[in-house]
């Protein structure tokens, strides 16, 4: 599998070994990108479920994706998406996924299935 940018849901749906978990290793694997914002959805989960967050830095630098800041491009990239996002609920880390996907002309991957009901001119990959 090609680089693609990580979606928050991809990255737990690896670390809870859910369906689609190969994928996301292989993904991995090949030098998958992840937003700094959809890492920060991550380490917000695993704090949230009880990981200190040391152990959440050493379990997510384990895994090594290459982090993107989040910066002004992806910004206006993101909040341009909102129009075309807001009825099928995504949220503004979905969009900084997204946003990544667009401006390194990849496909992002993710394990939220409403992702295949919007076209935002970024090829989406399902896990589930």
């Amino acid at each position: 599998m090609s680089s693609v940018v990580l979606d928050a849901s991809a990255v737990l749906g690896f670390l809870n070994q859910e369906t689609g978990a190969e994928r996301v290793a292989s993904a991995i694997a090949a030098g998958a990108f992840i937003s700094a914002v959809n890492l920060s959805e991550v380490i917000a989960r695993l704090v949230e479920r009880g990981t200190p967050e040391p152990a959440a830095r050493n379990i997510l630098s384990r895994l090594a994706p290459v982090v993107i800041a989040f910066d002004e491009d992806a910004a206006y990239a993101a909040g341009g998406m909102r129009a075309g996002t807001k009825a099928a609920g995504f949220s503004f880390g979905d969009r900084a996924c997204l946003a990544l996907a667009a401006q390194r002309g990849l496909s992002a991957l993710t394990s939220d299935r409403a992702w295949e009901r919007v076209s935002v001119g970024v090829a989406v990959t399902v896990t589930r």
